[in-house]
């Protein structure tokens, strides 16, 4: 399937070679017979429920296509006014994809993946485009496909369990399933930070990062998904939201990114209004991030990236990553000395890429356009060696030490990364 035409395929909503192949097991073990995905309607809700809470609701080629033709029927219907996407089990929203199946691809040749990829991009756009409200509660771990499902919906709420990451690079990824759309549309470089780290934020950074909208307690979202069957899905969620701390740049413009006798911000610094993830031009709009109080309503715990802005929009700067990291090393910040050790932990192929990709989502009109970018560099990540090795490293051996090929930033190929971006007719 070429780059451009995944996207538009979108008939096939789950390739039966891939489904077969994912949906049955885990690995190699069988998983359970429920069902993967729960939907139910009650009242004017339709609520989409991830159903493999011990694999913290990862997501297989059936369970993308049940979503997709759930949304679709659902979004013909006058019975459903809002749709929800949460998690099942107290762990997470979704931690992903399966990478095991991955693994296997990346190993033998295999194309399966390709398929599930092009269903799951094709989710992501559907998400965002969707004509009705979509609430998505992003509690516990919410990584990768698990961002895809939820960051691209209309109303997302975080709570005091919240734990985001876009953690590719250290497997030899880069942040796709539109990762490089919303990064690249967060205030100032906090994007980039998070790509290149791979790090894990709450809450309160969730909604510096323009990836959530609102905090709702955990203990509240029940009561929550109960009224939205009834109740209009903004009005209803922003009366449960609990507030922002006083300060933080997601409620008001603050100089508190920035240290005693700094100016304004870096120059690309993005904006610091209510929830602004969306800085440039074409960016779809997200529901404010200004949240009413509601009685008893507990404030998001406090994050780090607010006060960290300073070093980060200046050591982020560029399209360099080398440079990048000498500047986070040099930094008196320690904040970025820990940073440049965490990049260094990371696929040198995968962080120019993402870089790269970042950079370039930036300037583009739509996710769609963002996502076909992505799909390409998924086919071309999944026949060099950093993406098996990765996950070897990380899942299959455990020993936590890939040997990147290459191993430095240094010998990174410039024509091999141009051959990573390159569109399908010059491949």
């Amino acid at each position: 399937m070429s780059a451009s035409a995944w996207l538009r395929n979108g008939a096939a909503l789950t390739p039966v070679a891939v489904r077969d192949r994912w949906a049955g097991k885990i690995g190699g073990m069988p998983v359970s017979s429920a069902p993967p995905v729960l939907a139910e309607v009650t009242g004017g809700l339709g609520r989409l429920t991830l159903n493999r809470p011990a694999a913290i609701n990862a997501l297989t080629a059936e369970m993308v296509g049940t979503l997709r033709r759930t949304l679709a029927d659902w979004s013909e219907t006058d019975r459903v006014r809002t749709v929800l996407i949460s998690g099942a089990g107290p762990r997470g929203l979704c931690a992903g994809g399966d990478l095991r199946a991955m693994h296997a691809d990346a190993v033998s040749g295999g194309t399966g993946i390709l398929d599930f990829w092009a269903d799951e991009y094709r989710l992501n756009a559907e998400l965002s485009a969707y004509p009705k409200p979509v609430v998505a509660f992003m509690d516990g771990l919410v990584m990768g496909g698990g961002i895809g499902v939820s960051a691209h919906a209309s109303l997302r709420v975080v709570t005091e369990r919240s734990r985001l990451a876009m953690p590719e690079v250290g497997i030899g990824f880069h942040p796709d399933v539109g990762g490089s759309w919303l990064l690249s549309r967060a205030p100032g470089r906090i994007g980039v930070h998070l790509a290149l780290t791979g790090g894990t934020i709450g809450a309160a950074d969730a909604v510096v990062a323009g990836l959530a909208d609102f905090f709702v307690p955990s203990t509240r979202l029940d009561d929550l998904a109960t009224a939205l069957q009834t109740g209009d899905a903004a009005e209803v969620v922003a009366s449960f939201a609990g507030p922002l701390p006083p300060g933080d740049p997601a409620t008001e413009t603050s100089p508190a990114a920035s240290p005693p006798g700094a100016g304004a911000t870096s120059p690309g610094a993005g904006a610091t209004s209510p929830g602004a993830g969306a800085t440039s031009p074409g960016a779809e709009a997200k529901s404010p991030g200004a949240v009413a109080t509601s009685p008893g309503a507990t404030a998001v715990p406090p994050g780090d990236l607010a006060a960290a802005r300073y070093w980060i929009d200046e050591c982020y700067a560029g399209d360099d990553v080398a440079a990048i990291v000498d500047r986070l090393a040099s930094s008196s910040a320690a904040g970025a000395q820990a940073a440049a050790k965490e990049i260094a932990t990371k696929s040198p192929t995968s962080l120019v890429v993402a870089l790269r990709s970042i950079r370039s989502a930036a300037a583009m009109s739509d996710l769609r356009e963002a996502l076909d970018q992505e799909y390409r560099l998924s086919a071309a990540l999944l026949r060099l060696p950093d993406l098996a090795e990765g996950i070897r490293a990380q899942i299959i051996d455990k020993d936590r030490r890939p040997r990147w090929q290459p191993p430095t930033l240094a010998e990174v190929s410039p024509a091999v990364i141009d051959a990573c971006f390159a569109p399908p007719a010059t491949r």
